[in-house]
């Protein structure tokens, strides 16, 4: 629980700097008697809190039980919390003093702050004289505030009997994973000579326990080995016991006894083990494992020894699996609906003879089945408790509305929250706080991969650590470890593969969410547990009946994210003044039109999102934000930025991109923002898009070489040569899109040099001589070329990009025949052709587009036959037809049909049909990159395009 500390500690080390103190004492003159003060006094605390600060390392997690350790933790916390405050009011006040242009406004300040700073030396006493009674009360009631000895950590009872009850479950109740236990049959059986280790991954409650069970108590398998033991790992284990145990279930009493066994340390334990299976065909099962150093010592005591001996283990990790060489790795997935009904019934109706669900109950049991979202232990547990119910619709109605209470304060229950919160507590510090915020999204969320990133980074969670990676790049790896460790699964991918969307399962969701309240790390109101706002929460996320608000405590919060859209701007301009220390402020979708007049003075702010919104005009008070790090204004109607802008050095992410064409077909289908000043102060850019450039703009950019992400509008002939200089002086830009002023103008790339790192290149605009240049690198991913005027059928020259993944051509070719050649883009897996007026033919070769999914065709009018070697590409799933001919339409549907027969899904749609166009193609794709909160708004904006 103290874990989500660490970060605080470590603001305030930063925070607390020589140059900010020395910046303190110059700039505010009036009150440097006081200032005198407050920074000795500061700097004595400073001292305290790095006690504090290497305590808390040592305690990592907190101790299930220790009643009178979880209290003063507690205490613990507020009081870091209180410095945290007096650090970022610091901050803040000093901001004031100092960020005015006139004497006469910064005088004004002074004044209108004294009280404020006269306050700071009394609040800094108050936390002294707590801390000194924290250190005397933990003395005077002998808290222990070390790490215990892992060999003093003994299984807790009930890990012992999850694991023990699990191993018990009757095989004949085991419902789903068929194939699975099929597959382990398999391998347990399997004739081969080397010793295997097969793994079980996935979540707790996943019933790999259950299956690892069933497989070890099959006859069948027994009678195949000489001898076999099963024994259970978990969180803390002790080597000897772990050693002994395996020995007890191998090797007889009497020759335990008469051999001492339970006097022998570790290395001698391993020989025996090692002795006795010298010669032996044997399975052990190793239940629960969680970390690889515990294989490490197992490793040598269970001998390669030739005889075709099996290693069972489960486990959540999938480092841990990974033990287990080539594919005999079993990932556990959660229950479909139809296996999840049928083993909630099992267990809930037992009682009656076919364990059918009666008709007055069937809508609260599916209720409550879809709520345990195919998780078994959930299912099972809820199932057993509801057996002793009566069989009413109140009773089940009443227990469902309360179910996320039950969870939390049911004994019968604490199964569910104690097997996954092992997990939780398994974490190390720097993960577990990222893994707490979020548990601040609404239920089945799609977390994004760069939008969590980018909080946890302005939230302080990412620690940078100076060896050349990016704090963006360590954010995704800590999201790749909590994958990996089956807190969070992992929804979409990327066309390059990387994970895009993650999402929490809901009962995990529930556990966490009630973690992060109780330790006052944040809170989010309006879901199925939370109605009210917990005074000392320092993040709030508000997912629905905000209007019902009515009060919210102020000081301490630090980042405000609103996902209801309901309500009215006067709410949010009154609630977010309430707010003067945010870190991050979030009002996607909001109904604003307008930046609230408050986000200004929001010194610490790092993390400003009003994409989505209806806001018109960025202020100049902006350059106020010196500490901003993200900026978006996605999809606003903001159509030019301040000059004041280039004042905020620590932006790393500045989006602003309005769409005027959802289906992307013309060549302006962007609005060009404009970007006044000089951009080269502005050197902590990674992601910049999308602007109108000029000559001077294009010049400057060569001093972001940090960018990765670059979107450039009203691109000129005059500005190539400029710009390329620039964009080779970015090392890491991975995307790039271009698209010129207009329709006329050419531009001339066959000089330029490629730039090697692309992975996506968005090319709009005329090309000098309808010919292709020679820029794309061989490791592009995806790209797309749009009203290119080549004359020479393009797809030839792409056809080295072996990692090609989406390709759009949209008017880019003017000839008649584009051909797929045998061997062509293997890894290709979208296709758009749009807007092509001559082209006549296409012509599909055997062996091209292996691994197509999606063929998009678009506005090609004179195209009349269906292309014959589609039927080729037998991994086709999705055909997209708008504005095609009525000839081409009438041989699909006609004389060509068997040609895409074994395509599932064909639309065809007119352009003219907006709704129908917006509903198939736009709101998914909405929806897909931005979230569930983008269809609403996108609706409204085609509903009012359309009209």
């Amino acid at each position: 629980m103290a874990d989500a500390l660490f970060v605080v500690l470590r603001k305030v080390a930063l925070s607390l700097s020589e140059r900010a103190l020395e910046r303190i004492g110059t700039e505010v003159v009036e009150v440097a008697p006081i200032l005198t003060d407050f920074e000795h006094s500061m700097k004595q605390i400073q001292g305290e809190l790095s006690i504090l600060h290497a305590f808390i390392g040592q305690n990592s997690s907190h101790r299930d039980g220790d009643k009178a350790f979880g209290a003063w933790l507690d205490q613990v916390r507020d009081v870091v919390h209180e410095v945290e405050d007096i650090v970022d009011e610091y901050a803040y006040l000093t901001a004031q003093a100092v960020d005015t242009s006139s004497f006469f406004k910064r005088k004004f300040h002074q004044i209108k702050n004294i009280g404020a700073w006269q306050k700071l030396p009394t609040q800094i006493s108050q936390v002294e004289a707590r801390i000194q009674r924290l250190s005397e009360m933990r003395n005077r009631y002998g808290i222990m505030v070390g790490q215990l000895e892992r060999s003093n950590n003994l299984k807790q009872p009930s890990q012992l009997f999850m694991s023990d009850s699990a191993y018990l479950t009757d095989t004949s109740e085991v419902v789903g994973n068929v194939d699975e236990i099929a597959r382990l049959t398999q391998w347990l059986l399997e004739e081969k000579q080397d010793r295997t280790l097969v793994a079980i991954l996935g979540m707790g409650g996943l019933g790999k326990t259950t299956i690892a069970s069933s497989v070890y108590k099959n006859q069948m398998i027994r009678r195949t080995f000489d001898c076999h033991a099963w024994v259970t790992l978990s969180q803390t284990y002790h080597a000897e016991e772990l050693l002994r145990e395996i020995i007890n279930q191998l090797i007889d009493q009497r020759s335990i006894m008469a051999n001492g066994f339970m006097t022998m340390n570790r290395l001698r334990l391993v020989e025996v083990i090692q002795s006795y299976l010298q010669d032996k065909k044997y399975m052990i099962v190793l239940d629960d494992i969680w970390d690889k150093d515990a294989w490490l010592f197992l490793n040598h005591a269970l001998v390669r020894n030739n005889c075709g001996s099996k290693v069972l283990i489960t486990t959540r990790r999938k480092d841990v699996s990974s033990l287990a060489v080539g594919s005999y790795v079993i990932e556990l997935k959660t229950l479909k609906y139809a296996e999840a009904w049928e083993l909630f019934c099992k267990k809930a109706f037992r009682a009656s003879k076919e364990n059918v669900c009666p008709e007055n109950l069937i809508s609260w049991a599916k209720e409550i089945v879809a709520k345990c979202q195919g998780l078994p232990l959930a299912i099972v547990t809820i199932g057993s408790i509801l057996s002793y119910r009566e069989l009413e619709e109140q009773v089940w109605k009443c227990f469902y509305n309360q179910l996320s209470w039950e969870l939390a304060n049911n004994p019968e229950l604490n199964w569910i929250s104690s097997v996954l919160n092992l997990s939780l507590s398994d974490l190390p510090s720097y993960l577990r706080s990222c893994f707490l915020y979020c548990s601040l999204y609404p239920e089945d969320y799609k977390i994004k991969r760069k939008q969590i990133s980018k909080l946890w980074i302005a939230e302080g969670l990412v620690e940078e650590r100076g060896d050349g990676t990016t704090m963006e790049e360590l954010a995704e790896c800590y999201l790749m470890e909590l994958s990996q460790r089956s807190l969070l699964q992992v929804t979409e991918r990327s066309t390059s593969g990387r994970a895009r969307t993650f999402l929490m399962h809901d009962l995990m969701r529930e556990v966490t969410s009630a973690i992060a309240k109780q330790e006052k790390f944040g809170v989010a109101y309006g879901d199925a547990t939370t109605n009210q706002v917990v005074h000392e929460a320092r993040r709030l996320s508000i997912q629905r009946g905000a209007k019902l608000l009515s009060s919210l405590a102020t000081s301490r919060l630090r980042s405000f994210i609103l996902f209801d859209t309901e309500v009215q701007p006067s709410w949010i301009y009154d609630i977010v003044s309430r707010f003067r220390l945010l870190r991050v402020l979030c009002l996607r979708f909001a109904n604003i039109e307008q930046v609230p007049g408050v986000v200004t003075e929001l010194y610490n702010l790092r993390y400003l999102d009003i994409s989505h919104t209806k806001v018109k005009e960025i202020p100049a008070s902006f350059r106020k934000l010196v500490n901003l790090q993200v900026l978006d204004l996605k999809f606003s109607s903001v159509e030019e930025l301040p000059l004041e802008i280039m004042m905020l050095t620590n932006l790393r992410h500045l989006h602003v991109c309005k769409i005027q064409d959802p289906q992307e077909r013309s060549l302006n289908c962007f609005c060009a923002t404009k970007l006044y000043g000089n951009i080269c102060h502005l050197k902590n850019l990674q992601a910049l898009y999308t602007i109108s450039v000029n000559i001077n703009l294009v010049s400057e950019l060569r001093n972001l070489t940090l960018m990765r992400s670059l979107g450039m509008l009203e691109v000129k002939q005059s500005y190539i040569e400029e710009l390329w200089n620039s964009l080779t002086e970015m090392p890491n830009l991975s995307r790039l899109y271009i698209s010129t002023c207009d329709i006329n103008e050419v531009l001339n790339l066959n000089t330029l040099k490629l730039l090697p790192n692309l992975n996506l290149f968005w090319l709009a605009g005329k090309l000098e001589g309808g010919m292709l240049p020679q820029i794309f690198p061989e490791k592009l991913i995806q790209l797309k070329l749009d009203w290119s005027g080549l004359k020479k059928d393009p797809i030839s020259s792409f056809s080295h990009m072996l990692n090609l993944v989406n390709l759009w051509l949209f008017g880019a070719y003017a000839g008649e025949q584009l051909t797929f050649c045998t061997g062509w883009f293997p890894k290709l897996k979208s296709l758009h052709l749009a807007d092509m007026e001559h082209l006549n033919c296409i012509e599909i070769k055997d062996g091209t587009m292996k691994n197509l999914c999606l063929l998009e065709l678009a506005g090609l009018r004179n195209l009349k036959v269906v292309p014959w070697g589609m039927k080729y590409i037998r991994t086709l799933d999705q055909m997209l037809l708008t504005d095609m001919s009525s000839g081409f339409i009438e041989r699909l549907q006609g004389s060509d049909n068997h040609i895409v027969q074994h395509i599932h899904n064909i639309h065809n749609l007119d352009s003219s049909d907006s709704q129908a166009v917006n509903n198939i193609v736009y709101l998914p794709y909405l929806a897909k990159k931005f979230g569930p909160g983008a269809i609403k708004y996108a609706s409204t904006k085609c509903d009012s395009s359309g009209s």
